[in-house]
């Protein structure tokens, strides 16, 4: 956290952030720093900690194609791809591909063959969605195996929910018969509904409506004002709007499902929405449970010194630090820390983290399984990496999340006296 001494530097004069010149962002930066951290604005750390503390909030249009293609093969209607080895490739699973800067869309099956002395391994192709992948050359790895809910074989509507600054475009798939309870989607940092598509099956088999949900800076759903994420805590205000939009349409009780930022988001729904009596349960993939510990992650591999780590930190939750990060409401990190306030999780939750998880770190969500173990369930997967979870192991990641439902949506012996309570 930061360093709580204060330097006795009168606040300089504050001008909207857009006349505001280079040397008095600097001048407002040692004054949030305080006298601990104003060493820093003497070299290139300010700079390195605005940097960092802008590339956490603000949206990636386009992702890094980190991922080589070296050779396509077809043979009797049968197509493999020869990938470098990576982290990734060298996963069995199955997989979306994103190529040609996303424009082209292929689902890579399982490993035919592996060759560490030739850096290469060889994969079959299940699909290829859009593009032509004869001449891909780069993209990048992704759960998201299925551009959408038809070619994932799934009867889905569009739908449009009202949230602040318009509409946000949701895909819902109904269950069979008046399903009372919806499970509401939410997707992570970076991507998009398609994420959440593995979980509609069973959700689907348990009785409940889905509705894939969208939210501001998503590239989908309305920006924000200042186009920032809220890292939750504005983003929640559009979830909230889903669940209104679900009862508005015959839901009487909610599932919230939510992957990596997804289940920040989910959590501060739990915490704040005016039907948090209603959230029946949670189920969370890769969650971010306490961001000041994915912050400090991120900052020691991209090998930021942990001072400069802290003093982003600080920029994202100081009042000041909104005229330098262009936030238009400080990010309260500590009201987002649920291992410290493990005993305020109320909602029944299903956690499943995989422990190699190189994006998320898993410690927290296995720190507060147990500081609420009454609440909180916790399943660990391996190799997995970040919210792959299903990709990895789809049997058992559906038979976890279908089995702890069950048990969740038991009919209780009065549904009604939950609700008469809590309201």
């Amino acid at each position: 956290m930061a360093p709580s001494t204060r330097t006795t530097t009168p606040t300089p004069s504050i001008q909207p952030a857009g006349g505001m010149s280079l040397r008095a962002k600097w001048a407002v930066g040692g004054v949030i720093g305080g006298g601990a951290v104003a060493g820093l604005l003497a070299t290139g750390s300010s700079a390195l900690a605005l940097y960092f503390a802008r590339r956490v909030i603000t949206p990636v249009r386009q992702r890094a194609s980190d991922q080589e293609v070296l050779a396509v093969l077809r043979d009797n209607g049968r197509t493999r791809v020869i990938l470098a080895a990576t982290s990734e490739t060298t996963v069995e699973g199955v997989y979306g591909f994103f190529f040609d800067g996303g424009k082209g869309h292929a689902r890579i099956g399982p490993i035919v063959s592996y060759s560490p002395m030739d850096g290469t391994v060889l994969r079959e192709v299940e699909a290829v969605y859009t593009g032509n992948f004869d001449t891909a050359r780069r993209g990048w790895w992704s759960g998201a195996l299925y551009p959408d809910p038809a070619a994932a074989g799934i009867a889905a509507e569009d739908v449009l929910i009202d949230v602040d600054g318009g509409q946000a475009p949701a895909w819902l798939v109904r269950a069979g018969g008046a399903a009372r309870t919806w499970a509401v989607m939410v997707h992570g940092r970076g991507a998009t509904r398609q994420e959440a598509l593995r979980a509609v099956a069973p959700a689907k088999e348990l009785g409940l409506t889905s509705l894939l949900v969208s939210y501001r800076n998503d590239g989908l759903a309305p920006s924000a004002d200042d186009g920032r994420y809220g890292l939750g805590s504005t983003e929640w205000h559009d979830v909230e709007a889903a669940i209104d939009y679900a009862l508005a349409n015959g839901a009487e009780e909610i599932v919230l499902f939510g992957w990596s930022m997804g289940g920040a988001i989910c959590l501060q729904t739990t915490d704040l929405s005016r039907h948090r009596h209603l959230i029946r349960a949670m189920v969370l993939d890769a969650p971010v449970i306490n961001w000041v510990n994915v912050l400090a992650h991120h900052a020691q591999i991209n090998r930021i010194p942990s001072l400069v780590g802290r003093y982003g930190q600080l920029m994202l939750g100081h009042p000041l630090g909104r005229r330098l990060t262009g936030l238009s409401a400080p990010v309260d990190l500590k009201a987002m820390d649920w291992v410290a306030r493990a005993v305020e999780v109320r909602t029944p939750t299903l956690v499943i983290h995989s422990v190699d998880d190189e994006y998320v770190p898993f410690e927290p969500s296995a720190l507060l399984a147990e500081r609420n173990p009454d609440m909180v369930t916790f399943e660990t997967f391996s190799r997995a990496r970040h919210t792959k979870e299903w990709n990895v192991d789809p049997e058992r990641w559906e038979s976890l999340v279908k089995a702890w439902l069950r048990a969740q949506l038991a009919p209780r012996a009065n549904p009604g006296q939950h609700r008469a309570e809590e309201v």
